[in-house]
């Protein structure tokens, strides 16, 4: 990452100006005048930038004098500045094998360039030498015990590599341009990702555009231009699809006129969305305040729970993970930056929330690790705060940067971008096998169309996936307004309730058994019907429980209490029936007694929350109505069930 680079660069001018300054404070350590002659010439080219002409000084000047300290440092600074890291350590170490308490900097110049390479063993030896002695600057020494720890940790990592081997994703996906910032829909179908182009009409002559493809046969068909008015000619990037594929948020650096594009910014870059509408995106929009702001806002990752969004920022001069959250009527919330098991004094990026709202995915070089960037896994606690993060190890991690993975919805796939040899050129997207130690919680999702039950027309509707054991709303989310498509994910560990609503219709609910010792682990693919809000038109109360053979409600039963009643206040107008039906198990006269009674237990209860009772009546039809066979366990479930009519 350039900020790293650029670390590298200001401590290595600073403390080759520092020795500049204590050799002509002092006589050089050479006898020879050929040697000083030479080393002079060299001076003045080095302050000149003439790297080549100055290496040529400096090394006659060792050819005269091999002894010759302060030629030796010179010819590291060369080496460094032309990117010739293995002949500045070899030159380096000369100089302090000659002298090593001259200038005690030279250990951590040493250090440093072996460090970034991943030369751990020899960077760990040159850190310990340097922190022995005694009056250096306390930035470098915090800056070589954390590196210190950062070697410990690759040499141990280094030799318990995970599991790992990457497969390009193809000729499909990859390009021999620059392909990076992948996204993936839950289902894994769809994948999403930035594209660098070249473009004469940007005035950098090339720009970011996005690139989209589906999977068809377990294959990733040819990725197209996602097209206007997402991509235009000035660069879009750092993606994130909602776990449906209906909503996109991205980033884009714009001017506060919105020059070229219509796209007003903030002043840099801004988070912007759009809406997928059938098979069409609307024009994006930028999200505004509290979300942006006159700093540096990008690489969003949005939360299948339709309502978190998490994104980096510099607004504090440091480059951290921030989130906000969104209500009902689409207002963001002031963002909250993540606690300090997340954000550290350095760099955090490339945030990943997996469809699980409790896996949080980042890249960092703040954190224990290989050096430069590496990922990194927390996790949500009961209490809802982040866990320390485990580093995801080697070789995922290396001495380089790593960043941008994206985990599936299922935790097994991982997806990312290297420039590794065997690729189409330039950054190519890989996919993995992710290890189980750093896996995600399970997530499954149902995935279907909403649609009018009696002309078929599909609709937009609202989708609410509600935890029974809180009561609280885990994902609030809506059908395409085109096609009625819609997928809502469903973490595993929680039961949940699904309520789909739409303005004239009957509401839909369903039931969601995903804990347990055979939690539900398979997609559901079900499409939901809405019936027209009429006379006559029923709806199954699937979230209604009682205990066995007896008709006190269960706790659980309130939420959806709670929607049939918000349906009543709506439609004051309306009335209906409220009916308790039984299987077969037991006599008749049972059956009847007990659905009654059932029946009536939801009258009470609506009647105590103020709804007037002359738009309710109850009555039990015991198991004169089945829906199902009565012959397996599954279908007298069914029957066991409680519903409401429209009278009126």
């Amino acid at each position: 990452m350039k900020i790293e680079k650029i670390k590298y660069i200001i401590i290595s001018f600073f403390f080759v100006s520092v020795f500049l300054n204590v050799s002509a404070q002092e006589e050089l350590s050479t006898k020879s005048k050929k040697a000083k002659k030479a080393y002079i010439n060299g001076e003045e080219f080095l302050r000149l930038h003439n790297y080549l002409q100055a290496e040529k000084h400096f090394l006659n000047a060792v050819d005269e004098d091999p002894g010759f300290y302060e030629a030796y440092m010179l010819l590291g600074e060369i080496y460094e500045q032309t990117k010739k890291d293995t002949d500045a350590v070899v030159v380096y170490r000369k100089a302090v094998a000659i002298n090593p308490d001259r200038f005690p900097g030279a250990f951590f110049l040493l250090a440093n360039i072996e460090y970034k390479n991943g030369w751990y063993k020899d960077a760990l030896e040159h850190y310990i030498a340097y922190l022995e002695y005694p009056k250096i600057h306390n930035e470098n020494r915090v800056n070589s015990e954390k590196r210190l720890q950062n070697c410990e940790f690759a040499m141990e990592s280094m030799a318990n590599p995970v599991p790992f081997n990457p497969a390009n994703l193809g000729e499909n996906i990859n390009s021999d341009r620059d392909e990076y910032f992948p996204c993936i829909t839950a289902d894994n179908q769809t994948l999403l990702f930035t594209r660098l182009l070249q473009d004469s009409r940007s005035y950098t002559g090339r720009q970011e555009d996005f690139f989209i493809s589906h999977n068809k046969d377990s294959a990733w068909q040819l990725a197209y231009n996602i097209g206007e008015p997402i991509n235009t000619i000035q660069n879009e990037g750092a993606p994130s699809l909602s776990a449906d594929g209906n909503i996109l948020i991205f980033t884009a650096c714009e001017s506060i006129d919105g020059y070229g594009t219509n796209r007003k910014g903030f002043g840099r870059c801004d988070l912007f969305a759009s809406k997928r509408m059938g098979n069409k995106w609307s024009v994006p929009y930028n999200l505004e305040e509290p979300v942006n702001s006159r700093q540096w806002e990008s690489q969003p990752s949005f939360s299948s729970d339709g309502k978190t969004l998490y994104f980096v920022s510099n607004r504090h001069n440091n480059y951290d993970i921030w989130v906000s959250m969104v209500n009902e009527n689409g207002e963001w919330s002031v963002p909250e930056k993540l606690g300090a098991n997340i954000n550290t004094d350095n760099y955090e990026g490339s945030v990943f929330i997996h469809p699980d709202n409790q896996t949080l995915y980042f890249s960092s070089d703040g954190h224990v690790g290989m050096g430069g960037l590496d990922i990194y896994v927390s996790k949500k606690d009961s209490t809802g705060k982040w866990g320390k993060p485990m580093n995801l190890g080697y070789p995922i991690n290396t001495f380089k940067d790593e960043n941008s993975i994206l985990i599936s919805a299922d935790g097994e796939l991982a997806m990312f971008a290297s420039d590794r040899e065997g690729g189409f050129g330039g950054l190519d997207l890989y996919g993995f096998e992710l290890y189980e130690e750093v896996r995600p919680e399970k997530v499954t999702y149902i995935k279907g169309v909403v649609f009018d039950n009696e002309t078929g027309k599909k609709l937009e509707a609202r989708f609410e996936l509600i935890d029974l054991a809180t009561g609280n709303i885990a994902v609030t989310s809506f059908s395409n307004k085109g096609t009625g498509e819609f997928l809502v994910c469903l973490p595993a560990n929680h039961d949940y309730a699904l309520n789909v609503s739409k303005e004239g219709y009957l509401f839909y609910s369903e039931n969601f058994n995903l804990s347990g010792e055979k939690p539900l682990t398979d997609p559901v693919l079900k499409d939901v019907p809405l019936k027209p809000l009429k006379a006559g038109e029923k709806v199954i109360l699937k979230n209604i429980f009682f205990e066995t053979d007896k008709y006190d409600l269960k706790k659980t039963s309130e939420i959806e209490l709670q929607k049939l009643i918000e349906l009543l206040n709506k439609n004051p107008g309306i009335k209906i029936e409220i009916s308790g039906h039984t299987d077969n198990v037991g006599t008749t006269e049972y059956n009847l007694e007990l659905s009654q009674n059932r029946a009536k237990a939801v009258y009470d209860y609506l009647s105590e929350n103020r709804i007037d009772t002359d738009m309710l009546t109850y009555k039990g039809y015991g198991e004169s109505q089945p829906v199902d066979t009565n012959d397996t366990e599954e279908g007298r479930a069914n029957n066991r069930r409680t519903e409401f009519k429209v009278v009126e």
